[in-house]
């Protein structure tokens, strides 16, 4: 049982960080297109700016690793 709940738990911090990471990805993606068509020369801001949510899934993924390397 005990188990069981941490990998509920692992799963669900990678599921909602991603999750997250994709509406804020779509957000931040349909804003960015609109400001490339304006200013081209934005390309690499708005590269960054869609790569930083990214971070979410790498930060679920961990705490993930963790929950699941705890010792029982």
């Amino acid at each position: 049982m005990e188990l069981g709940l941490m990998a509920i738990g692992a799963g669900l911090a990678i599921g909602l960080g991603a999750i997250a990471t994709a509406i804020a990805q779509a957000k931040i993606g349909a804003a960015g297109i609109g400001a490339l068509i304006e200013k081209p020369e934005l390309l690499g801001r708005i590269l960054i700016l869609l790569v930083i949510p990214e971070t979410l899934v790498i930060l679920g993924f961990v705490i993930a690793v963790i929950i699941l390397s705890v010792p029982r």
